[in-house]
């Protein structure tokens, strides 16, 4: 059993941070600025080509996560292979040690910096969930017999911020149905939406951890509001960003009282830093995780 999958059966409130690997490979430096949180946090996601951006492979870089002692998370997209390959990529996971995975649709090359590149969508995320609890279950997607089965821990998304709640709380369904064991939300800023989204979340019986990304400016809070469906960053954070002399520290300061409000209302917190992975042992501290 993976720590992460532990800790949600103990109740205790889990912690994920997030890692975007490099681009090339040379990544000493962002392994350096992790290795803090190995005793602090359950697990850290790596993310898969985030943003359809040319990187180093997820899978590389989880097997070095494990090797340096943190636990990863595998994320999958479906966006870059067909489901030989992704079934193939879940199999090999499973072979380097790694159980969590977090099953996504991926963003669509168009978004990238290869935007000529053609995108595969051979199955969609709850597809890929139903393929990965048929092959722990000993099976491939088309019923062929394993020899052996993988033992993964599968993770999923949801966003408890969209105006089409109901669709996307009927999405969760049907990714509990397919398999999934936990999830993952879009950045929260509106608590009042998201305490309302937890209580018909809720009955799903499937932990939730909740989105925590780390504000840079102003003006990102505004980008986030207008072009990423879902966030709501409140004025009064905007504000806060504005008029702050010290955005790291304000940032921090928001992460945590986040972190505070929310501790009581979801079974843990996925932290996503974008590149600010240094600050994660604050916001912890000044959230007293």
């Amino acid at each position: 059993m993976s720590k992460l999958e532990a800790a949600f059966k103990n109740n205790k409130f889990a912690i994920t941070s997030e890692i975007g690997p490099p681009k090339g490979v040379s990544f000493e430096q962002i392994l350096k600025e992790n290795i803090s949180l190995r005793e602090r946090v359950d697990a850290i996601n790596v993310t898969d080509l985030q943003s359809s951006v040319m990187r180093l492979g997820s899978l590389a870089f989880s097997k070095i996560l494990l090797d340096n002692g943190i636990e990863p998370v595998f994320q999958l997209t479906c966006r870059d292979r067909n489901r030989l390959a992704l079934q193939s990529d879940l199999l090999s996971a499973a072979v380097l040690g790694i159980e969590n995975v977090l099953l996504l649709t991926g963003d669509h090359p168009v978004l990238g910096d290869h935007p000529e590149a053609k995108p595969v969508y051979d199955l969609d995320s709850v597809q890929l969930l139903d393929c990965a609890k048929g092959l722990i279950n000993g099976v491939d997607l088309c019923g062929n017999k394993l020899t052996g089965s993988p033992k993964l821990f599968l993770g999923a998304v949801v966003n408890p911020g969209v105006e089409t709640i109901d669709l996307e709380l009927l999405k969760m369904e049907k990714k509990v149905k397919a398999g999934a064991q936990f999830f993952q939300t879009q950045a929260v800023y509106d608590l009042s939406s998201f305490e309302r989204f937890m209580k018909k979340a809720i009955t799903f019986g499937v932990p939730i951890m909740a989105g925590i990304v780390l504000l840079k400016s102003a003006n990102m809070a505004r980008y986030l509001n207008d072009n990423v469906a879902g966030i709501n960053v409140p004025d009064g954070l905007i504000k806060r960003m504005q008029d702050s002399k010290d955005k790291v520290k304000t940032s921090i300061g928001i992460a945590s009282s986040l972190i505070k409000e929310l501790k009581g209302n979801c079974q843990g917190v996925h932290i996503m830093p974008i590149g600010w992975d240094k600050h994660v042992v604050a916001v912890l501290d000044q959230a007293g995780l």
